[in-house]
Order: structure tokens, then sequence, then C-alpha cells
């Protein structure tokens, strides 16, 4: 069982730049794949970004070049550094952790870009 907890939403300007964080908890973090997805209303949950154990990332191809993920497997955490921020970016932001047959969610942490 993993628990996952969510930080570092909330309200920026566009072009601006904000860092979620996602801690987890309850059983071995450096074997899972950690992600971050994100759901607009109205919208499907997509994949934002993603970080193997060994850390290989992959992004979606909406917010290459502006999000970085990464991961401290010391501190049990993932993070998504977003920059260049756009409206459209406006989601709630979901944290997940995979490995095999195992999938688990936090609960969201929502981001705003708006003048």
């Amino acid at each position: 069982q993993v628990q996952l907890e969510e930080s570092g939403g909330g309200l920026v300007q566009p072009g601006g730049s904000l860092r979620l964080s996602c801690a987890a908890s309850g059983s071995i973090f450096s074997i899972y794949v950690m992600g971050w997805y994100r759901q607009a209303p109205g919208k499907q949950r997509e994949l934002v970004a993603s970080i193997t154990s060994g850390g290989s990332t992959n992004y979606a191809d909406s917010v290459k070049g502006r999000f970085t993920i990464s991961r401290d497997n010391a501190k049990n955490t993932v993070y998504l550094q977003m920059s260049s921020l756009k409206p459209d970016d406006t989601a709630v932001y979901y944290c997940n952790a995979n490995y095999m047959h195992l999938n688990y969610w936090g609960q969201g942490t929502q981001v705003t870009v708006s003048a």
C-alpha cells in the first residue's frame, strides 16, 4: 500500500512557475514508476509526465520543454517543476505510483493559471 500526498498547487499568472511535490509513504518508493496526471473540467485525465525507478522520463507533447519531472528516492518524493505556464495548464494535478499490477493515486492539487 502506498499513500500519496500532493502539494504546491495554487493560482499563478500566465508565464509563471510552480513546483508540485508528491510525498509517498507506506512502501518501497524507489521501485515505482511515478507519474503526474491532470484533469481539466469536462476533460479526461491525461498523463503529464512520468519517471521510472531508473530516472527515465516521459512527457506529454503539450508540456515538453516547459515541465520537468524529478524524484528523490531518499525523500520518497517526486516533483513536477512547471514553467511558462499557460491557461490551458489549469487542472487538478494528480500524483500516481505504479508497479506491475499496483496503482495508487493521490487526492490531487489544483493548479489555476489566470491573469
